[in-house]
């Protein structure tokens, strides 16, 4: 796909993978509407640095497990940027719960986590859809705990293979118009992991490549998914430095 001229939205834009997703797609002649829920500051940040590349930017507040947001934000992004091509979900939510700690998953807990990380994506990609022309490509952010049943808890790992799912079945319903493919990275060093360190090292010493993802790592993925693979839908592509095979 040619990138120039295109114009996508990135929900979480402005932190972590999004922002660095965002930030790709701004060098390579997109324009970006940048979802947030409560990094304000952020996502004003990175719409600025997205103009100083020459492109349009827009952040827009909104939960994306509230339906009524959500479809608000996908119309003021199209009204913004006036088209549609692009879609990454990537924002997210988890709450770290030793897998142990069975009576600390509470409600609460649950339906956060499959709001944010599951229903959100659907949502999103439902509303975009009705925007997207002939070419239009979704990305969204998944993780290998969704696999491995292991990371901060057992309803992100549940949430993550419900993406999944999401991502496969959508990726059909949308064919030929529109790809539909997820990234799963493992461990990432974004600020989840801040005070996290024993959790970061612990993820290393797992990892064949001996490190974790960076965000950057896993923004060349979700490109290389948009710009130059045309015939790839349905797919989940692991970035996880090995600790998956």
């Amino acid at each position: 796909m040619d990138l120039a001229g295109k114009a996508a939205l990135v929900t979480g834009g402005g932190t972590g993978i999004g922002r660095a997703t965002t930030l790709l797609l701004a060098g390579r002649g997109v324009d970006v509407a940048i979802n947030y829920s409560k990094s304000e500051k952020e996502a004003n940040e990175t719409a600025e640095a997205v103009r100083q590349l020459g492109r349009k930017a827009v952040a827009i507040k909104a939960d994306v497990a509230q339906l009524d947001q959500v479809e608000n934000l996908v119309s003021e992004s199209v009204k913004a940027l006036g088209r549609l091509d692009i879609l990454i979900n990537n924002a997210g939510w988890t709450e770290f719960i030793d897998f142990k700690n069975l009576d600390d998953v509470t409600d609460e807990v649950w339906d956060r986590t499959i709001g944010i990380n599951a229903k959100g994506p659907f949502f999103c990609t439902r509303a975009a859809a009705r925007h997207m022309k002939e070419g239009g490509v979704v990305v969204n952010v998944s993780s290998m705990a969704a696999t491995m049943a292991r990371g901060s808890s057992i309803p992100y790992c549940a949430s993550k293979a419900a993406l999944n799912i999401v991502t496969r079945a959508m990726a059909r319903v949308l064919a030929p118009s529109i790809r539909v493919n997820a990234v799963a990275p493992g461990a990432v060093t974004t600020r989840w992991m801040d005070n996290r360190a024993a959790f970061v090292r612990a993820a290393e010493m797992q990892t064949p490549m001996r490190r974790v993802a960076t965000a950057e790592d896993v923004a060349q993925v979700i490109l290389a998914l948009i710009a130059d693979s045309d015939f790839v839908n349905g797919q989940i592509l692991g970035v996880d430095g090995g600790i998956g095979a």
